[in-house]
């Protein structure tokens, strides 16, 4: 701890995470930090209403397995979701750690990736996000012609498009040559495999403080004649993992040794940290070995911080600090007061409603209001709810010149027929507007 003054007033925090998340972590250590510092840790019964559970002064959650369930369709995940998002509404003051809207920008990689693209990071002196396409089709040609005009080089690595919510969302695959194209299991991204000598660096991010911890990845590989090769994340990038891919045997490394510069790893935490407005996140960066550019290749909400020392007291130091700043009305950076995301108001012409028009009508004309988002007849698949996605994005860069200026990329995907000229609503991060992902 270091030393933030007790709370004055008992303060009540409410968390909810999967049963896996809590046997991973030792709560009960937590819960004595945060009954040292007058405040109260509750386990949180989604199957239950929160206001007979609150009142609470802080929420912590990992929903972001829910909340993907629910933009696909699932009528539990979507009935939890609204419920939280009805409570928060009601609690503007209360301190979310993180806010739904904001995690929902790392759900989806093709979403999180075109964030990544913006201004902010460009200005970072080489740090870059690899280049990608999002594949929708299982058209060879067309998916080869995609990844030609998005420069997207073999060999490439092709990531499933939603980052949680399934145990598919780490089934990954390495695409050698164009042969291999036909590998490829759409929807999903493809990205341009960067060589970092097998060496992944974790960013853990809890509030204003990180930590970076080493770990095993992905050894150096080359265009060729290889089959693709398919493979889980966590066999390859887990602390000890041992794996064909990344066994360094015979594996031709750079001359120069890498050093993270601090104070370069420090600004790119700082812009990632602003653009997403999260304060429990980790950042998956490697660096590319023949330049020694900082490559970020994920984002991922409320990682599960192996290898950080004592997570829970910086934990508790940083609520104490922000509800100390509450208290004195001085409010630091307030992350749940400053969606990333904005929202706009829809309409579809009648005569252009096609086959799947009435499965995404539950997202139109909606202000994050989840009762219309999550009861979407019949329920949305995948596909369907990227391909929205998509046309909100296009959508936005026709009719908005600060979208245009902030060079967002759209993904690669004809989107749903979007009438144009809508009123935006919703303002956030400097006035960059940017997509609900549904």
């Amino acid at each position: 701890m270091s030393g933030s003054s007790r709370l004055k007033e008992k303060k009540r925090i409410g968390y909810w995470m999967s049963e896996k998340k809590r046997r991973k972590f030792n709560l009960a250590h937590f819960a004595e930090l945060c009954r040292a510092q007058n405040m109260e840790l509750v386990r949180v019964d989604l199957n239950r209403s929160l206001t007979e559970q609150g009142p609470f002064d802080v929420f912590i959650h990992k929903l972001s397995d829910h909340l993907t369930k629910a933009g696909l369709g699932d009528k539990h995940s979507q009935q939890i979701c609204k419920s939280v998002e009805d409570y928060l509404a009601l609690h503007p003051h209360m301190l979310v750690l993180d806010p739904l809207q904001n995690v929902q920008c790392l759900l989806d990689r093709c979403t999180q990736y075109s964030l990544l693209e913006r201004e902010p990071l460009n200005s970072l002196k080489d740090v870059f996000t690899p280049s990608f396409v999002e594949l929708t089709s299982t058209d060879i040609d067309r998916n080869i012609k995609l990844l030609r005009e998005s420069n997207v080089r073999f060999p490439i690595v092709c990531k499933p498009l939603v980052s949680h919510g399934s145990s598919m969302a780490h089934q990954m695959s390495i695409v050698f040559n164009e042969a291999g194209v036909k590998d490829v299991e759409p929807p999903c991204v493809a990205q341009t495999f960067i060589n970092h000598d097998a060496l992944l660096y974790k960013v853990f991010l809890i509030g204003d403080q990180h930590y970076i911890i080493e770990r095993p990845s992905i050894k150096n590989l080359y265009p060729g004649g290889q089959k693709t090769v398919f493979f889980h994340s966590g066999d390859v990038s887990c602390a000890n993992a041992s794996s064909a891919l990344n066994n360094m045997e015979n594996m031709i490394c750079s001359s120069v040794a890498v050093q993270l510069d601090p104070v370069k790893i420090s600004r790119l935490v700082s812009v990632v940290r602003k653009l997403f407005n999260l304060s429990l996140f980790g950042i998956d960066v490697i660096v590319e070995n023949k330049t020694g550019r900082y490559a970020i290749i994920d984002i991922n909400t409320f990682p599960g911080y192996d290898g950080v020392p004592q997570m829970f007291e910086v934990l508790t130091d940083y609520i104490v600090r922000q509800m100390n700043a509450k208290e004195e009305n001085v409010y630091e950076t307030a992350l749940n007061d400053l969606p990333i995301s904005s929202y706009m108001s829809t309409t579809v012409r009648e005569s252009e409603r096609s086959e799947h028009s009435q499965e995404v009508a539950g997202c139109l004309n909606s202000s994050l209001n989840l009762d219309n988002a999550f009861s979407l007849e019949p329920a949305v698949k995948l596909d369907k709810a990227m391909r929205f996605r998509s046309s909100q994005v296009s959508h936005l860069q026709s009719c908005s010149p600060t979208i245009q200026e902030s060079g967002v990329k759209p993904p690669s995907r004809a989107g749903t027929a979007v009438q144009q000229g809508e009123d935006l609503v919703s303002q956030c991060n400097g006035g960059i507007k940017l997509p609900i992902l549904c």
